[in-house]
């Protein structure tokens, strides 16, 4: 089994969307853990309603594109994604794998671990909730030393909601 991150964001209806999503990939693979939810602003985009972020921790047997193309793009095909040329379009939903045990792979398909980590507080964040020790393969950057270079200011956690998601996955409550 390896162990996987997988980030998740929508601005377009996000609550449902959100929700829906965790529960479809906790019916494709083994989720182990949930971040809190942020609600965040669209980055350089003023005019599109917030996002909410957060990270999925997974168990799962396949490769990493074989889960990209087989589990992610099909969740946001089902919640209703579009793809545009614009890569700050609004969406549905967003379903990112940002690292995949220790692999290091850089092709037009895939990147992990995903350089979006050192640059954006809702992915290096919440991977330090999830797992405090990670250290970013390739570079063996501690994760906690990334996340506290970064603002919080502008993510809002959902606390009640990250409750109610984990409540509906793990039935106590827990991680």
């Amino acid at each position: 089994m390896s162990r996987a991150f997988i980030s998740l964001g929508s601005n377009l209806r996000p609550r449902e969307n959100i929700a829906q999503a965790i529960s479809l990939l906790h019916s494709e693979t083994r989720v182990l853990g949930i971040s809190t939810v942020y609600e965040t602003e669209p980055a350089g985009r003023p005019d599109q309603p917030s996002y909410y972020n957060c990270i999925v921790e997974i168990a799962t047997d396949m490769a990493p594109l074989e889960l990209k193309r087989r589990v992610l793009r099909r969740i946001e095909e089902k919640l209703g994604r579009v793809r545009s040329d614009d890569p700050c379009a609004a969406r549905t939903i967003d379903l990112d794998l940002i690292l995949y045990d220790t692999l290091v792979v850089r092709s037009d398909d895939l990147t992990l671990p995903d350089p979006d980590i050192l640059q954006r507080p809702f992915l290096a964040i919440p991977l330090l909730e999830l797992s405090p020790g990670l250290r970013l393969p390739g570079t063996g950057a501690p994760i906690g030393r990334i996340a506290a270079t970064m603002p919080r200011n502008g993510m809002k956690p959902l606390a009640g909601y990250t409750k109610r998601i984990r409540e509906e996955i793990f039935h106590d409550g827990t991680r």
